[in-house]
């Protein structure tokens, strides 16, 4: 099995409800709310990247996210939280779309102690994080800003979703320079 048909199957599941609902303009239910009280409803995701540089030219000018103002972390505060071994951290922000609800991405590397690289063939290659899953107006759109910036579409992608999904919505998977999965999901015309 290809890796595209591999990752659509593993993530249709995950954002079926995510789609229909975004599609349909549906708010989450009272049952669907957390009960454990959180102040917000994004995730902010934290990712260590070898070449910084390299990795905020791909999200933001391949991908479409904007910069915003960053912030370090001192040694002691991230032995304190378990960040790191006493390595600081100079975090560069990233962010689709405005307002407070906005997901973030934060970029982070370590030049005195890279970290590993993980086998990444495949999304169950290795545990953790595995992609990220960004919702577009318009994959054909998104297709020739990546192609702009020499970003190639991986395996058979972009590819409709199956039936019984929401018609005429694809979805399409890049790696970034890192090799990270990132798909992208959005209307499209083949």
């Amino acid at each position: 099995m290809c890796c595209g048909a591999m990752v659509l199957g593993a993530t249709s599941a995950s954002f079926v409800s995510l789609a229909r609902a975004a599609l349909d303009g549906e708010k989450p239910t009272a049952s669907e709310k957390s009960v454990a009280g959180f102040s917000s409803e994004t995730i902010d995701v934290g990712l260590c990247v070898s070449n910084i540089d390299a990795s905020i030219d791909f999200y933001t000018k391949a991908i479409g996210f904007k910069e915003l103002p960053g912030f370090g972390v001192n040694g002691e505060y991230a032995i304190d939280t378990g960040l790191s071994d006493g390595q600081p951290l100079d975090v560069r922000v990233l962010t689709l779309g405005d307002g407070p609800g906005a997901t973030k991405l934060k970029l982070m590397q370590f030049p005195k102690a890279p970290g590993a690289r993980v086998d990444q063939s495949y999304i169950q290659s290795s545990y953790g994080i595995r992609y990220l899953t960004i919702h577009v107006n318009d994959v054909n759109a998104a297709l020739e800003t990546l192609k702009s910036q020499k970003v190639k579409p991986i395996a058979k992608t972009p590819l409709l979703l199956p039936k019984g999904f929401p018609e005429g919505i694809a979805l399409c998977n890049v790696r970034d320079p890192d090799g990270n999965l990132v798909e992208l999901v959005g209307p499209y015309q083949p």
